[in-house]
């Protein structure tokens, strides 16, 4: 169920489902733990703003990094959330032992099978989400004991499955299981938050529209190519994975802007893993942050994105806006 009202004031919740109330959430929205993205000060803006912050441990999450992002949630931050990769928590002993002990309200770990990490966060108070791309994949997150599921569609940026949209893949996860459920996936405008609230998900899982926040990660360059792109220049590649030497299964490729890497090597990612020159100078690229070649995660929502806004304008607008249609 969901409750809007035509305008929001001070103090007051101008969206809200269940779930959401349920979590002592003000709004009913969740930033996507986008790896390089999502750090402590973003994660501390989006709690402040009403949602859910989460920290991002992409494929670069250490031990080391989750305590410098810790660290930049500022007194007082409120609430907040970790997402981990399931082959990096493999890779990095410690990790998901020192998300645990960071005490957040909710981790999510994604992108693997092995469900064993969801008793032992459960047991230390801490609720758990993972992504899932079908029916079949909720329904084995449920009966692990997963308390809410994030339903990523196609059109997500980032890594993910490509096996449905968003409101198709939100309608069969939610009609196979009797858990929460948020949406993610090209979620960027009061309507697109309004369309999945009405089609039953318990919140959304917002990426792209925060990537650009001042309060991110992202490099001014980053920043500027976003603002810049179009809802037609991201692209589903591999490309930067290989490249990187970066143990990504091939089921999750990542949708990216388009640049001249990414158009030069995609559908070539075998022979990329045999050039150690290309892999050189991709190496070389990203360091010098040389746009042509870095990687920028971007869901197809990115055409929205047309200036560097504060995340409590951007929720703000979002939520006070789907908040007015449902209320029609």
């Amino acid at each position: 169920m969901v409750a809007g009202e035509s305008r929001s004031t001070a103090g007051a919740t101008p969206l809200s489902t269940a779930w959401s109330r349920e979590m002592g959430l003000r709004i009913p929205v969740v930033n996507a733990p986008m790896g390089g993205v999502a750090g402590g000060r973003l994660a501390a803006a989006v709690t402040a703003a009403g949602g859910l912050g989460m920290i991002g441990m992409g494929s670069a999450g250490s031990v080391a990094a989750l305590e410098r992002e810790l660290g930049r949630l500022g007194d007082g931050a409120g609430p907040f959330g970790i997402g981990l990769v399931d082959w990096v928590i493999a890779a990095q002993p410690g990790l998901l032992d020192r998300a645990i002990a960071a005490k957040p309200v909710l981790i999510s770990v994604s992108f693997g099978t092995d469900l064993s990490w969801v008793p032992r966060v459960r047991e230390a108070g801490i609720h758990t989400a993972t992504q899932v791309y079908n029916a079949e994949e909720a329904r084995r997150a449920e009966q692990a004991g997963v308390e809410v599921l994030v339903a990523r569609g196609s059109e997500g940026g980032g890594h993910g499955a490509v096996e449905m949209a968003t409101l198709p893949l939100l309608d069969a996860v939610a009609g196979a299981v009797s858990i929460p459920v948020l949406a993610a996936g090209g979620i960027g405008s009061a309507a697109s938050l309004a369309a999945v609230l009405t089609a039953g998900a318990a919140g959304a899982w917002l990426g792209t529209c925060l990537a650009a926040c001042p309060e991110s990660l992202l490099s001014q360059d980053g920043r500027a190519a976003m603002i810049a792109a179009r809802g037609t220049d991201t692209i589903l590649t591999r490309a930067f994975d290989v490249g990187m030497g970066l143990p990504w299964a091939t089921r999750f490729p990542a949708r990216v802007l388009r640049n001249e890497f990414a158009e030069r090597w995609t559908g070539r990612e075998e022979e990329l893993s045999r050039d150690p020159a290309a892999r050189d100078a991709l190496e070389a690229g990203i360091a010098r942050e040389d746009q042509r070649v870095t990687p920028i995660d971007a869901g197809q929502g990115v055409g929205l994105v047309t200036a560097a806004e504060p995340v409590a304008q951007v929720l703000e607008t979002l939520c006070a806006g789907a908040a007015r249609l449902l209320a029609r």
